[in-house]
């Protein structure tokens, strides 16, 4: 049975409206009373006078209930998680489990000073080290820090890393990175902002590293291959044993980027097949929330030979015992504040102590089986230009540029059907793309959905463009002028005075 045209989407994008919360505030009208001091004072008397406002703060008047209302309306407005597939491709924006939240928020964690003396946090400290070793053990490395706060400060500290190595042998002089253009794009950022030099790699016709192009990169001046496995395409790189082969026989290391890891834990472990350097995304592999600027954690995973060049401090059990140690004169120092968003540990611990060793792999296997899924059934009308991948399934929709639609638009109109847009226009070696990640959290009922909804628009696109062109038509801002709204945005509450 086909879906309606212009579907009505399986909630209201936008609920009735009442008005922001200042529109709905009513003067006098109070939420809270505050009762009298018992003791009148002048203010003056407890704070100086340029620190006193010259008139009340511009708040709303409104009752709780009214608060309430305003918020979850809010909610209704935007797209999240909780609320339907969220498949952006290479965000692994997977469905959080709210016990993660709980246990971040007991208040021996919620509530616990960074400054704390290491007597006092001895269960923080224990947390802490008992999830690097479980890090590490997925992984195949041989130590780890949780200090990094997210994927690109994890690239940047293995960076760090790796020229510290270098130069502690007396090899100052690689300062090549090379990175295929499969990578990341956070990859190339990373590597140049920490002053070396990038050398950027074609993928060959399967979307993977090409071996003669890495072999005539490689050199006396080359530092590390930044390698993403599985890639942006979504493509395990088969070649990677031979890849570390030859890039350690050219005195290089291999850095991998461990952002897609979601298709690997409990299947495959990086430092077996060669990897110096890896880093985690915990806020994506390990199930926290993502998105809006934060939170973030991106621990960073070595080989022995990198571990005294990591960061201060390092946390070491003794006994029954645990403390925090700043004495190493090999270190390239802090990249954090204290030890890291500890909140993110405590969620990523949660996250592994429920699923155990069986579960973790069958989260991957879970992840690469829907995004193969979805592929099967929308690779007809959105080729897949290098075929089907791991955890994600890269389309492309070029065949509706004939009629006036690009990939912008398909995006745009799956908001109209209820669902948040994928990844689009990357990779950049991927024309018109759709980046798609369902994650292993999402439903087969849910990717049926999800691919229905591409087939109807494929067909939308080509008998009626201007529905697609024109798209989204449910949500309470419609479609903007980009580069104006860019340029000049509006963002803040006017008042009529």
């Amino acid at each position: 049975m086909k879906r309606p045209r212009n579907p009505t989407p399986p909630f209201p994008l936008q609920p009735e409206p009442t008005g922001l919360i200042f529109e709905r505030s009513r003067a006098g009208r109070a939420g809270t009373a505050v009762p009298r001091p018992l003791v009148a004072r002048p203010a003056t008397d407890v704070l100086p006078a340029a620190a006193l406002r010259a008139e009340p703060p511009r708040l709303p008047e409104v009752p709780e209930s009214e608060v309430m209302r305003h918020y979850v309306e809010l909610s209704l407005k935007n797209h999240h998680v909780d609320r339907a597939l969220y498949p952006l491709g290479s965000c692994t924006m997977k469905y959080n489990p709210k016990v993660n939240e709980d246990m971040a928020r007991l208040p021996g964690f919620g509530l616990l000073h960074p400054m704390s003396p290491d007597g006092e946090i001895q269960g923080a400290l224990r947390l802490m080290h008992t999830l690097g070793k479980w890090l590490t053990e997925i992984a195949g490395m041989d130590a780890i820090t949780l200090e990094p706060a997210a994927g690109a400060q994890g690239e940047m500290t293995g960076i760090f890393l790796i020229h510290a190595y270098h130069v502690s042998r007396g090899e100052e002089r690689r300062k090549v990175v090379i990175i295929p253009d499969s990578a990341h794009g956070t990859n190339p950022a990373t590597a140049a902002l920490a002053g070396l030099t990038v050398r950027s790699l074609k993928s060959d016709a399967r979307g993977q590293m090409d071996l003669a192009a890495l072999m005539a990169a490689l050199g006396p001046d080359t530092a590390a291959v930044m390698l993403t496995n599985p890639n942006t395409l979504g493509r395990f790189e088969t070649d990677v044993v031979e890849i570390a082969r030859l890039v350690h026989e050219a005195g290089a290391l291999l850095y991998m980027d461990g952002a897609n890891m979601n298709a690997l834990i409990g299947v495959a472990r990086p430092g077996d097949f060669g990897v110096d350097v890896m880093h985690y995304n915990l806020h994506k592999t390990f199930s926290t929330p993502h998105g809006g600027g934060g939170p973030g954690s991106g621990p960073v995973a070595v080989k022995r030979p990198l571990e005294p060049f990591l960061p201060v401090p390092i946390i070491v059990r003794e006994g029954e015992r645990y403390r925090r140690v700043w004495d190493r004169p090999k270190s390239i120092g802090k990249m954090h504040g204290f030890l890291g968003n500890f909140g993110m540990h405590v969620r990523a611990y949660t996250y592994i102590s429920m699923l155990g060793r069986e579960g973790l792999r069958a989260t991957a296997e879970a992840a690469v089986l829907n995004a193969n899924y979805l592929a099967a059934r929308i690779e007809a009308r959105y080729p897949l230009p290098y075929g089907r991948g791991m955890h994600e399934c890269v389309a492309s929709g070029t065949p509706f540029k004939q009629s006036g639609v690009r990939t912008s638009d398909i995006a745009k109109r799956l908001l109209d059907y209820g669902f948040h847009a994928p990844t689009i226009y990357f990779p950049l070696i991927v024309p018109e793309a759709l980046m798609i990640e369902p994650t292993e959290t999402a439903t087969k009922d849910e990717l049926d959905r999800f691919a229905d909804a591409l087939l109807e628009i494929a067909e939308e696109a080509e008998q009626n463009p201007e529905l697609v062109t024109a798209a989204p038509h449910t949500t309470p801002v419609r479609r903007l002028d980009e580069a104006a709204a860019a340029r000049n945005p509006n963002l803040r509450y006017a008042f009529d005075d």
